[in-house]
């Protein structure tokens, strides 16, 4: 079973510094068929105003990835962890059992576009943590490159919960066969370009919901970058 999510379906909130597509509900969006998939809770593509940002606000028992598409990403928390986050580069934040944060673009000139993903947590009220690293190995052209997993394996960062998350470029006659366990689920996030998943064609912006699947055929890209989330 493949799902399509079209781009254009997303709850959309528009501010004067902050312009937001939701893939599932959150804050005033809300529909009651769109509320996570198996621990995947939120993916919001946000484009963010320079020198703009959501100012210091908390969070509790939420696994919460970063991945900034364009421009840069300023974050501050109370852990003491602070950094600028770039294309490239990956970020999570556990906030276990409370943690308060804030997020910036820092450019006086660029708008910042990020995709921003919660992931509910196998435990809870756990010590608060942030991570960043450059993604292991880099971007691949028509390859994965693994982002978080429970057990930090290859170099990815540990997260609290059983989720394999993957970055993935695709163009042109470039195929990516994943392999899934028919019991798991998936989602696929196109971030931008197109692709074609099992013959079914998506584009930036679409998401889809996966279920009772033992291959996924990534082909047909056009520029394509997107996330690929391995689900228990």
């Amino acid at each position: 079973m493949i799902l399509i999510r079209p781009s254009e379906a997303r709850g959309h909130v528009r501010q004067s510094w902050l312009d937001s597509r939701h893939s599932f509900s959150f804050g005033r969006y809300y529909d009651p068929r769109e509320m996570g998939w198996g621990p995947l809770r939120v993916i919001n593509e946000d484009w963010i105003e320079p020198a703009s940002g959501f100012s210091p606000h908390g969070h509790s028992d939420m696994e919460i990835l970063t991945y900034v598409l364009e421009g840069a990403l300023e974050h501050k928390d109370s852990t003491g962890g602070g950094s600028v986050l770039r294309h490239g580069e990956v970020q999570l934040m556990s906030a276990g059992r409370g943690i308060t944060h804030s997020e910036f673009n820092p450019s006086s000139s660029e708008r910042t576009h990020l995709l921003q993903i919660w992931v509910e947590p196998s435990q809870l009220g756990i010590k608060p943590g942030y991570r960043q690293q450059v993604i292991p190995g880099g971007l691949v052209a028509g390859g994965l490159r693994l982002l978080t997993s429970p057990d930090g394996r290859d170099a990815s960062l540990p997260m609290v919960q059983d989720a394999l998350i993957h970055a993935g470029l695709l163009d042109g006659d470039q195929r990516i066969a994943y392999p899934m366990d028919v019991h798991r689920k998936a989602y696929v996030q196109v971030a931008r370009g197109s692709l074609m998943l099992n013959g079914v064609i998506m584009q930036a912006g679409d998401g889809a919901k996966i279920a009772g699947e033992s291959m996924l055929d990534f082909c047909a890209g056009q520029t394509a970058e997107f996330l690929l989330f391995d689900l228990p």
